[in-house]
C-alpha cells in the first residue's frame, strides 16, 4: 500500500470501539434511551389516561345511542338521537339544570369572595399564621359525607342549630328540606364550608408570587391598603382567580354528594328542588335503570362544561386585549 494510501486512511481507532463492537452497541443504546426515555416516562399517566379517562367517555357517547337497561345490560336496542330527544322533553331535566346554575352561583361567588378576603389576611404577617393555614384547610380534608350529615342535622326544621338560632332572633323556622330556596342554599352551604379554604390557600400562594416592590411603590404614592389590593393585587392575581373560576364551576356542574346525603333522596327532595344534573343521572341510571339515558346525560354534562369553560377563556382574552390596547 501506498504511504498517500495510508495518510488518506487515517490512524486506525482503538480497539472495541467500532459500531459492531461491545462498546459501539452499548452507545447505541444509550443514545437510544435518551431518546425514548421520556416517553418511557409519561407511559403510565396516559396508560391510565386511556384505560380510565378516554374509554369510559367514548364508551358512554356509544351507550347513550342505545337503550340500554340495568336488568339486561348485555341487550342494547338502536335509538340514535332519542335519549337526548327524551331528555330535552323532559321536565325534570330543565329543573336540574336550573337548579345547578343556581346551586352553583350561591356556592361559586360566595366561596371565592370569602377565599379571597381569607388570603388577604394570611398574607399580612400574623401570629399562628401556620395554624391558621392548617386549619382552613380541615374542612376539605374532611369526608363529604361526614360534613353533609353534620350539614343536614345542623339544618333540621324542628331540632337543627340554624333554627334555634333563627328563633332567638324572633323569626319563625325555615324548613330547610323542603323549601326551594332555602334547600338550594342548605346544600351550597355546605359547598362552601368545603371548599373556601382550598381556594384561600392557593390565592395566598398567588399573592406570595406578586413582587413585593410593587407594594413598596404604591406605599411610597400613598395608596391605602384597599388601594393596594385593588390596583395591585387583584391585577396580579388575575390568572389565578381564573383557574380558580374555572375548577369551581366544573365543580358545580359535577355537584353530587352533598344533594344526594343532605337528605338521602335520589329524587333531590320532594319535588326536586334542588336535583342537580349529577343527581338527575345517578337517578336515571340507577333508580330507573336507563342506562343509556343516563349515559346522555353525563355527554350533556361533558359538553356543557366545555361550553363553560371556554365562555370563561372567551372572556379572559377579551378583557386582556382590552388591556393590551390600552
Amino acid at each position: 500500500m501506498s504511504l498517500t494510501a495510508t495518510a488518506k486512511a487515517g490512524p486506525p481507532g482503538p480497539a472495541g470501539t467500532g459500531p459492531g463492537s461491545d462498546d459501539g452497541r452499548a452507545a447505541a443504546l444509550r443514545r437510544t434511551w435518551r431518546k425514548a426515555s421520556p416517553y418511557a416516562y409519561i407511559a403510565p399517566f396516559f396508560t391510565l389516561f386511556l384505560a380510565f379517562g378516554l374509554f369510559p367517555l367514548l364508551y358512554t357517547a356509544f351507550v347513550s345511542l342505545y337503550r340500554v337497561e340495568l336488568q339486561t345490560s348485555g341487550e342494547m336496542e338502536w335509538r340514535g338521537i332519542a335519549n337526548y330527544t327524551a331528555l330535552f322533553t323532559d321536565e325534570y331535566f330543565w329543573t336540574s339544570l336550573r337548579n345547578t346554575f343556581t346551586i352553583g352561583v350561591l356556592s361559586t361567588v360566595p366561596q371565592l369572595a370569602m377565599a379571597l378576603g381569607l388570603a388577604h389576611l394570611l398574607n399580612y404577617k400574623l401570629r399562628g399564621r401556620t395554624f391558621i393555614r392548617t386549619a382552613i384547610l380541615l374542612p376539605y380534608a374532611t369526608s363529604v359525607a361526614a360534613a353533609t350529615l353534620v350539614f343536614a342535622q345542623l339544618f333540621g326544621k324542628d331540632f337543627g342549630l340554624i333554627n334555634y338560632v333563627i328563633g332567638l332572633a324572633g323569626f319563625d323556622p325555615v324548613d330547610w328540606q323542603t323549601g326551594t330556596v332555602a334547600s338550594q342554599i342548605a346544600v351550597s352551604s355546605i359547598v362552601v364550608w368545603r371548599w373556601t379554604g382550598y381556594n384561600a390557600l392557593i390565592y395566598l400562594a398567588g399573592m406570595q408570587s406578586i413582587p413585593h416592590e410593587l407594594y413598596e411603590a404604591a406605599e411610597m404614592d400613598g395608596a391605602s391598603r384597599w388601594r393596594q389590593f385593588l390596583h395591585v393585587t387583584l391585577p396580579g392575581l388575575r390568572p389565578t382567580i381564573v383557574f380558580t373560576v374555572i375548577i369551581s364551576t366544573i365543580g358545580a356542574t359535577q355537584l353530587f354528594g352533598e344533594p344526594l346525603l343532605f337528605e338521602g333522596s335520589i329524587s333531590g327532595g320532594i319535588s326536586h328542588q334542588y336535583q342537580t344534573l349529577g343527581l338527575y343521572m345517578y337517578e336515571q341510571g340507577w333508580g330507573f335503570f336507563h342506562l343509556g339515558r343516563a349515559a346522555a346525560i353525563a355527554w350533556v354534562m361533558f359538553v356543557l362544561i366545555v361550553v363553560l369553560v371556554g365562555v370563561n377563556a372567551l372572556l379572559v382574552r377579551r378583557r386582556a386585549r382590552k388591556e393590551a390596547g390600552r
